[in-house]
């Protein structure tokens, strides 16, 4: 159990690990996006741990890697004791694999190397009010799943053997995101990309981050939603928590359609769904092969401003999406 003090300090740093002192029904991740400056390579590596809700579970460390680009995945198991997180920044190793805010060491049958970040990593500001994306609702410890995001953009260096195969990342661009908690929620939508193409050429400042999830709440459930998009020097934020309001959510077999107003104006997207890779998610017992993600979406991005000017207008590619789960009932809540 953790206590009180870990527990705030927790709150503070979205980006370190939550987990020490828990032994029971817990998980944690990393979501560590690589992509090289041409765009032809497109990695996503995710370590993390979990820890069984009961004693018949199996405790696990483990590094998860998917190509974007084909949509093949791996998932690579280690003993729980091959982990180790720091729980006052972000410092995690699995096994001979390390990340950091410096960036990450690769020891994977895929991907071996060091990647090192060429700009300091871009967080979601962290407040006394907002402690991180999910706004206030962060400071409330029985939530289901927490988000996080360690950094919206930042430059990448060096080079991977992909495959056995020596692929230069320099000049390429870096995600990272994660979660954390007893287990994913029952249905979600979720895309992500900082690849955004505008008329005059790719806005490098550019970066967009939305989801929409079922909430459990008390006896209850609502439909919970954080749509983070940056751009010109500055985040707008569209939110559950925020007096922004749902205009339009359509899921169907080819595309999310989102549409949401708030105090940052107008937002539209529209994500053409393609097929992905298979990525094992949390349960309250195992770690299951279920979710399928593709990091080769595209997102039509449009931002008008509450003056009605059009402030933004690209399309998001090497786009990260998931829809997963009890799609009916997340669209009815």
């Amino acid at each position: 159990m953790r206590s009180p003090i870990a527990w705030l300090r927790g709150v503070r740093h979205p980006e370190a690990y939550h987990g020490g002192g828990v032994r029971r029904g817990f998980f944690e991740g990393w979501y560590v996006k690589l992509v090289s400056a041409d765009r032809d390579r497109r990695w996503a590596v995710i370590p993390g741990v979990f820890r069984a809700a009961d004693g018949d579970g199996a405790d696990e460390a483990f590094v998860q890697v998917l190509d974007g680009l084909t949509g093949r995945s791996w998932y690579h198991g280690y003993p729980i004791d091959e982990f180790d997180a720091d729980d006052r920044r972000f410092a995690v190793r699995v096994g001979p694999n390390r990340f950091d805010a410096e960036g990450v060491l690769l020891d994977l049958p895929q991907l071996r190397g060091r990647i090192r970040y060429a700009d300091p990593l871009v967080p979601w500001p962290v407040t006394p009010r907002e402690p991180g994306i999910m706004g206030w609702y962060g400071l409330v410890p029985f939530m289901e799943c927490f988000h996080g995001i360690v950094s919206f953009g930042h430059g990448l260096s060096g080079t991977l053997e992909v495959e056995g195969v020596a692929a230069s990342f320099d000049g390429g661009r870096g995600y990272i995101e994660k979660d954390w908690g007893k287990a994913f929620p029952s249905g979600y939508v979720w895309l992500a990309s900082n690849h955004l193409d505008t008329a005059d050429g790719e806005d490098p400042d550019a970066s967009l981050v939305a989801s929409a999830a079922i909430i459990p709440w008390l006896r209850g459930s609502f439909r919970g939603w954080i749509i983070g998009f940056r751009h010109s020097g500055r985040l707008h934020r569209w939110t559950t928590y925020n007096r922004s309001r749902e205009r339009l959510l359509q899921i169907d077999d080819a595309h999310v359609r989102w549409e949401v107003e708030g105090p940052d104006g107008i937002l539209r997207l529209e994500a053409e769904r393609t097929r992905g890779g298979l990525l094992h998610a949390p349960l309250r017992s195992a770690m299951h092969r279920r979710v399928e993600e593709t990091l080769d979406a595209r997102i039509r991005v449009r931002h008008t401003g509450p003056d009605g000017a059009i402030r933004h207008e690209s399309v998001a590619a090497c786009a990260g999406l998931e829809v997963f789960g009890d799609v009916e009932r997340l669209l009815a809540l």
